[in-house]
């Protein structure tokens, strides 16, 4: 592709980092349901960082919901986790899911207290807002989303792998999306 973005753009450069426009909500929802069609979800840690506001809980939202979580999907900021059940696309064996929100964690020993160490040594995808409210409490992360929001209420996404599992997650996405995703996107699913 010839023109203003180099060619790596939306795929993963050698340390395993990859950059995404969300246009708007739609984009949200692509991206969300590109996420839930990859393999590996069965045991994968996720991790998502911005302000207040830049869409986290909200790719949660199309997330699970591409997973087949029914009914309301709830921010867990007061409840710390929201425990999900949903499968993967793919198949109807049930994936545990867990929606971890450390805003309001004060000490990061609050992660060991709350019995969390037990929840993260288990099968299921488990994602983490303001992990960084759990700093040296949690795993490494297979994927990290960072979100920032520009003045036109775009997302900019920036998503890096961590672990082998999550460069592979990231190559699926980078695959399958465009790097400037908006309404006009074609979904994956």
């Amino acid at each position: 592709m010839s023109g203003v973005h180099p060619a790596i753009v939306g795929t993963p450069e050698p340390h395993g980092t990859a950059h995404w426009l969300w246009a708007d909500e739609s984009a949200t929802t692509v991206f969300a349901q590109a996420l839930a069609q990859q393999s590996h979800l069965q045991n994968v840690y996720i991790e998502l960082n911005g302000d207040l506001g830049a869409g986290k809980t909200t790719l949660v939202r199309h997330l699970l919901k591409a997973l087949g979580v029914q009914g309301r999907i709830k921010s867990p900021t007061y409840a710390v986790v929201e425990p999900h059940e949903g499968h993967h696309p793919s198949n109807s064996a049930p994936l545990a899911i867990w929606h971890f929100d450390f805003y309001r964690f004060n000490d990061p020993q609050e992660f060991e207290e709350a019995g969390f160490r037990d929840v993260f040594a288990s099968t299921g995808l488990k994602i983490a807002e303001w992990p960084k409210q759990a700093y040296g409490m949690l795993p490494t992360p297979d994927l990290q989303l960072t979100l920032q929001v520009d003045d036109q209420e775009a997302r900019h996404v920036q998503v890096q792998a961590s672990t082998t599992i999550g460069l592979s997650i990231l190559e699926g996405l980078s695959a399958v999306l465009p790097p400037t995703l908006s309404a006009h996107a074609n979904s994956t699913s």
